[in-house]
């Protein structure tokens, strides 16, 4: 057996598995078959014996292509649900597909049509790290590189994806006012540019970031940044971002930025100043008083 040949019987084994996964993600039995054709193709193209755990690698492959694809739905304002009664094809990972409507209809059947409805509601991101993890048991280490935020982030968009799925309202962080604090504090200090005061609510291990790519890491360096938030800071505006406090910033183009922060123990371990437009537009939130 030549190793494309046992590379294709490996992605059998997963076939079904990754089905699933793109079918929850895209609500179309057609599209999620293309995700998971894409799927295969990539590995095809870059299979690396070193991959220790092929099924984990080929759902982290299927989850991009689904992002992507939920993406370009958005953009191409298309309705997701038009396709659900295609049949869904199966075939051996090179291409060869033919109708199966009896999987079709267990597949269809065992997500309903009113949580593909709901799920429709979410955002991209959203989407992905609520499927990945609360359906497949995806880890938030695994899902965040795939939706660009840290693990936290990515748990923060599960949660709220969850609650929207479940229909309830947000529960009350009982440390939100806490959290809030700690924020004020820290803009509060960069308008003054008062540096010790920054450090104060800056845990030693901070890590600042924007648009997803870390900056400076420790409180000194990013105490040392007091000048670019001090610019933020003047013009923030307190807001509840992904569900935790944050602020929104006006800028001279007539844009804003936003900038979030993970609270622990009282002080700031991560925050991140997000200005891409597409990022803003995936956030949830909420201007405070």
């Amino acid at each position: 057996m030549d190793e494309r040949e046992w590379l294709a019987r490996r992605f059998e084994e997963s076939r079904d598995h990754l089905r699933a996964v793109a079918y929850r993600m895209l609500g179309s039995l057609t599209e999620a078959d293309d995700a998971v054709q894409e799927a295969w193709l990539r590995l095809s193209r870059s299979y690396d014996s070193d991959i220790a755990n092929l099924r984990g690698w080929l759902t982290t492959v299927v989850g991009r292509v689904c992002l992507d694809m939920l993406r370009q739905r958005q953009i191409r304002r298309e309705d997701s649900l038009d396709s659900v009664s295609m049949p869904l094809s199966s075939g051996d990972g090179r291409g060869d597909a033919v109708a199966d409507p009896e999987q079709q209809a267990l597949l269809a059947d065992s997500v309903g049509l009113a949580l593909l409805v709901v799920l429709e509601s979410l955002n991209p991101a959203e989407r992905l790290s609520f499927v990945l993890h609360d359906m497949f048991g995806v880890s938030f280490d695994e899902i965040a590189p795939i939706v660009d935020r840290t693990p936290a982030a990515a748990r923060q968009l599960a949660s709220r994806a969850r609650r929207r799925v479940r229909g309830g309202a947000p529960v009350p962080n009982p440390d939100t006012t806490k959290q809030r604090e700690v924020v004020e504090a820290f803009l509060t200090a960069a308008r003054g540019g008062d540096f010790d005061g920054l450090l104060a609510v800056l845990d030693p291990d901070v890590v600042a970031r924007s648009d997803g790519r870390t900056g400076a890491r420790g409180a000194l360096a990013v105490a040392q940044g007091a000048a670019t938030f001090a610019r933020i800071a003047r013009a923030a505006q307190p807001a509840l971002i992904d569900g935790a406090p944050g602020v929104l910033a006006a800028q001279a183009d007539g844009g804003f930025r936003a900038m979030t922060f993970v609270v622990a123990d009282g002080r700031i371990t991560e925050l991140e100043v997000i200005s891409e437009p597409e990022r803003l537009r995936e956030l949830d939130v909420a201007l405070l008083d």
